[in-house]
């Protein structure tokens, strides 16, 4: 891998110069509210960013692949960027006048306010795809549809005037939560990621995996899962996580030995698992923090031990996978020549701004002021490391600041569309309504219902990032489980999983498709293996339910119990998956494999005691029966 530098900073002003420049003044703008040098109210800061961020990404993204370049698009990307900054422009002078009079409005703000509805639909369909503006106008279009249906779902139905005038001058609409969210933690983290990424950590941690690894059986597809578990960290994107590290790890997955399709599974697994690890965990997870009301601190808390369970049975299942196929150790990842000395020495900037964002957290920072104290670690590590303070230093901070405010613009529009939903399940009651389907449909059985929580979870989040398909499922499916006695925070975090594992999940899997791509294989086939690899993330939420500890909310001995079992629960299931142990397993054993894990996943000291039994039963079949392969 080579270092990313900050292209278009140097030589001639040109459009592509223009809209670096705007994205970067976007990003300082944002830097300079957190850091408390510009002082806003909460609806100004959000109208503000809604604005400037929905204007760049009209600018950026065209209106279709076919209009891509040509007059037409320029002349109606212009009219939507006009259209936006008008309307906030009235937004940002009425905002005082309505909330001080109690909601009294004039025409003019209803006007106003369905361009900006029109604006969020288009960014969101430009932004995210037809999915996401689809589902968002739904929602919206339920407003006016109830009267006309039948049973639980009929309603009294609402004017468009109440409908655009509470959605877009009120926090509860477009203007909510996660927009507040993405104009204030998503961004800082986008951009500290950015810089990170600017700076070489990429070089650091690609380095520090194939070391790790070297010499290990699977040693490639181990690199894989602790790159793709380093920079998901920074990314937050399943998908932009494979794009960027597949292009390195499947070639040599590949030449190890790994079929196509498998090492496209691998990595697309890894990367998706990116988003679970703390301590930055993509932005959906600072959305949770900021919805459910708890520190955010708590959220890593509670995802740190799924996170290991995840990334132990991505480990079980490349090397049980060696193991079958019979791949000897490899001797690929022998580093780039430098001693481990220098290569610490090279990684100490990302070091520490890791450990300064970790560090102040813990400490009671929040996390957008943690990131920004962590940026400035990184750059005087930088500084220290490099003893130089010259115009690349400038250009990479500049491309960095401009591509993190670049990589915010699509999760601003996801995040506005999900204010729509949201309002509109508010003002309408249709939340309250689709927690009593599910509630009727499981007739209060919680394990049901957790049932049809997933495949709902599964389904809305197929084709979208991560981001919009938990925005979407918390507003719509997690009250469900809260009102049948779930905790807040587990429900939420139950939604969370399979948000993330939808990306993974066919028919519609967008990290496995680029898997897929790169890997040279068929994208269904990757998106299948890739599930079975990732089957474990199928049982882990369930087990968040049914066992508290193993979110380490439980008691002491509960929780040490919990990291006990579950971690070889996840083995078992990782040996009933692939079919391997010391070699390759017939049906009875992979399926007391499967029992033994299950049994060890759902705490209770009777199911671990079972699930330790199969285990020994699993360990004497393969002890007895043929060899086929080398034993590990």
């Amino acid at each position: 891998m080579t270092q990313a530098h900050a292209p278009g900073w140097k030589g001639a002003l040109t459009g592509n110069s223009v809209l670096l420049v705007a994205a970067f003044g976007l990003g300082v703008f944002h830097l300079a509210v957190v850091a408390g040098l510009i002082s806003l109210s909460t609806l100004p800061m959000r109208i503000i960013h809604v604005a400037l961020a929905f204007s760049l990404l009209f600018a950026t993204k065209p209106m279709t692949a076919r209009l891509a370049g040509t007059r037409w698009n320029t002349v109606l990307s212009g009219v939507l960027i006009a259209a936006t900054l008008a309307a906030s422009w009235w937004m940002l002078t009425r905002w005082k006048a309505i909330a001080f009079s109690g909601g009294l409005t004039e025409p003019g703000d209803f006007w106003a306010g369905l361009v900006l509805l029109i604006v969020v639909f288009e960014a969101a369909r430009r932004g995210i795809g037809l999915i996401l503006a689809g589902i968002a106008l739904a929602f919206f279009s339920y407003a006016f549809l109830s009267p006309y249906l039948p049973g639980v779902l009929n309603g009294r139905g609402y004017s468009l005037e109440r409908m655009v005038i509470f959605l877009t001058t009120d926090t509860a609409g477009i203007y909510g939560i996660p927009v507040g969210v993405a104009a204030t933690y998503i961004i800082v983290f986008t951009i500290f990621g950015a810089l990170l990424s600017r700076f070489g950590a990429g070089d650091f941690f690609f380095e520090i995996s194939m070391r790790l690894t070297r010499g290990l059986r699977a040693a490639s597809a181990k690199s894989a899962v602790l790159f793709s578990t380093l920079i998901g960290m920074v990314s937050g994107s399943a998908a932009g996580n494979v794009a960027v590290t597949g292009v390195v790890t499947i070639p040599i997955m590949k030449r190890e030995g790994y079929k196509p399709h498998q090492a496209g599974a691998v990595e697309a697994v890894a990367s998706t698992g990116g988003q679970l690890m703390p301590p930055v965990m993509g932005a959906a997870a600072f959305i949770m923090a900021e919805i459910v009301g708890v520190p955010y601190t708590s959220i890593m808390a509670v995802a740190i031990l799924p996170a290991l369970l995840f990334f132990t049975s991505a480990f079980f299942i490349v090397h049980l996978q060696a193991v079958k196929s019979g791949l000897a150790p490899s001797s690929e990842g022998t580093g780039d020549g430098r001693s481990l000395g220098r290569v610490l020495w090279d990684g100490l900037p990302f070091m520490a701004a890791f450990g300064t964002l970790i560090a102040l957290m813990l400490w009671g920072y929040t996390p957008f002021k943690a990131s920004l104290w962590a940026m400035g670690a990184l750059l005087i590590g930088d500084i220290l490391v490099r003893r130089r303070l010259d115009a690349d230093f400038v250009a990479r901070i500049a491309g960095g600041i401009s591509e993190g405010a670049k990589g915010v613009i699509t999760i601003s529009a996801a995040c506005a569309a999900a204010g729509i939903i949201a309002g509109t399940l508010g003002i309408t009651g249709l939340g309250s309504k689709i927690a009593l389907l599910i509630e009727t449909g499981s007739n209060g059985w919680l394990f049901l219902a957790l049932v049809f929580t997933m495949i709902t979870s599964i389904i809305l989040g197929m084709g979208l990032p991560t981001t919009a398909a938990y925005l979407i499922l918390a507003t719509v499916v997690a009250p469900a489980l809260v009102k049948l006695g779930v905790p807040v925070l587990t429900a939420h975090f139950f939604v969370f999983y399979y948000g993330c594992i939808s990306t993974i999940t066919p028919p519609v899997a967008l990290a496995a498709y680029v898997a897929g791509g790169i890997a040279g294989a068929d994208i269904n086939k990757v998106g299948w293996t890739a599930a079975a690899y990732a089957i474990t993330s199928f049982v882990l939420p369930f087990a968040f339910v049914f066992a508290p500890a193993l979110t380490l909310q439980g008691g002491l001995v509960d929780n040490l119990a919990a990291i006990v079992t579950g971690f070889a629960g996840i083995g078992a299931v990782a040996v009933a998956v692939i079919g391997c142990l010391s070699r390759p397993l017939g049906p009875v054993p992979r399926l007391l494999a499967g029992l033994a894990g299950g049994c060890l996943l759902f705490q209770g000291w009777a199911t671990a005691a079972l699930g330790l039994c199969l285990i020994a039963a699993v360990i004497v079949l393969d002890r007895r029966a043929p060899s086929h392969v080398q034993r590990i």
